[in-house]
C-alpha cells in the first residue's frame, strides 16, 4: 500500500474520530457534576497513570533543545490551551454545536499548513473555507439558548479557538513522530497536562462547590482511559502511518459522531436550521478537500 493510503492508519484515524465524538458528550456529563479544570486534571491523571510503566522505556531517547522545544510547544496547544477552551465552551454551547465547530479543524490545519510547511494553497480550500465559515457564523449567531447552552455564540468562538490548538497540534505532532513513538507523545502530554492543570484543581477544589458523585468520575475515567489514552493514541499512531493534511480530514465525522451520540445519550434536540448549517459547514469542508483539476497538455 502507499502512503496516500494506509489501511492501519485510516481505521486507526476512524476509531480516534468515534472517541473524540464521545469526548464532547463525556466533558458535558462529567461537568454537571464537577467543575472543569477538576474534570481535566483528573483525567489528566488517570492517563498518566497509564504511563507510569513505560517511563523506563522513555527515558531511552536522546533528547535535543529542538525536541523539548517542540514537546513543550505540542503540550501547550494540547492539552494545555485546547482543553482550556473546550472546557469552557461546553459550559456555554451544547455538544453537539461544539461538534459541529469542530468540523473547521482540516480547514484550519490546512491554513496553518500553507503557512509554516509552504504547502500549496487551492482556490477550492480558498472557497470550501469561506462557505464553513459562513456555516459557522450562522450557526452561532442563530443559536437557541437554553439551559444547556446559555451563551452559543461565545461558547462557539472558545470552541473555534480550541480547534485552532488542534490544527498547532497536528503539525507539531506530525515533526515529532520522525523520532518519537505515538505511546511517547501520548504520555508527555497526559504528563505536562497533569501538572499544568494541577493548581487550577486546587483553587476549584477549595473555592467552587462540587459533588464527586459516581457518575461524574466515571465519565472522567473515561476521558483520561479511553479518550486520551485511546483517542490520542490512535491519532498520534496515524500520523506514522498517513500525512498530516490527510489525517485531519478525517476530524470531519467528529460532528457526525456527536450528533448521534448527543441525541442518544443527552437527548438534544437538533432543528432544522442546525442541521441545514452543518450540512454548509461539511460542504465546505468536502469542497476544501477536492484536488484540483489537472489542466490538459498542449498538443
Amino acid at each position: 500500500m502507499t502512503k496516500n493510503f494506509n489501511l492501519i492508519g485510516v481505521l486507526s484515524l476512524i476509531f480516534a474520530m468515534f472517541i473524540w465524538g464521545s469526548s464532547f458528550i463525556a466533558l458535558k456529563s462529567a461537568m454537571n457534576d464537577l467543575a472543569p479544570f477538576t474534570v481535566i486534571f483528573i483525567r489528566m491523571l488517570a492517563a498518566s497513570l497509564c504511563f507510569v510503566y513505560f517511563i523506563k522505556s522513555f527515558l531511552k531517547y536522546d533528547f535535543s533543545k529542538k525536541d523539548i522545544k517542540y514537546i513543550l510547544l505540542l503540550a501547550l496547544f494540547e492539552p494545555c490551551l485546547y482543553f482550556i477552551f473546550e472546557a469552557k465552551a461546553l459550559q456555554l454551547t451544547s455538544a453537539s454545536q461544539a461538534g459541529m465547530i469542530a468540523s473547521l479543524m482540516p480547514l484550519i490545519t490546512a491554513m496553518a499548513a500553507g503557512y509554516f510547511l509552504k504547502e500549496i494553497i487551492t482556490r477550492k480550500l480558498i472557497l470550501g473555507s469561506a462557505l464553513a465559515m459562513l456555516g459557522v457564523i450562522s450557526l452561532s449567531v442563530n443559536a437557541s439558548t437554553s439551559v444547556s447552552a446559555p451563551n452559543p455564540l461565545l461558547g462557539n468562538f472558545l470552541e473555534l479557538l480550541a480547534m485552532s490548538c488542534a490544527a498547532g497540534y497536528t503539525i507539531v505532532a506530525k515533526y515529532l513522530t520522525h523520532k518519537f513513538s505515538a505511546l511517547f507523545i501520548t504520555a508527555i502530554q497526559a504528563f505536562i497536562g497533569c501538572i499544568f492543570f494541577f493548581p487550577f484543581f486546587l483553587f476549584e477544589y477549595f473555592t467552587t462547590p462540587m459533588v464527586f458523585s459516581v457518575e461524574a468520575l466515571s465519565w472522567t475515567i473515561y476521558l483520561g482511559v479511553v479518550v486520551t489514552l485511546g483517542g490520542y493514541g490512535l491519532y498520534n499512531f496515524a500520523l506514522t502511518k498517513v500525512d498530516a493534511s490527510k489525517t485531519a480530514v478525517f476530524v470531519n465525522l467528529i460532528p457526525v459522531f456527536t450528533l448521534i451520540l448527543a441525541f442518544l445519550i443527552l437527548g438534544e434536540k437538533l432543528t432544522s436550521f442546525e442541521l441545514t448549517a452543518s450540512a454548509v459547514i461539511l460542504a465546505g469542508v468536502i469542497l476544501s478537500q477536492m484536488p484540483p483539476l489537472k489542466r490538459k497538455k498542449k498538443a
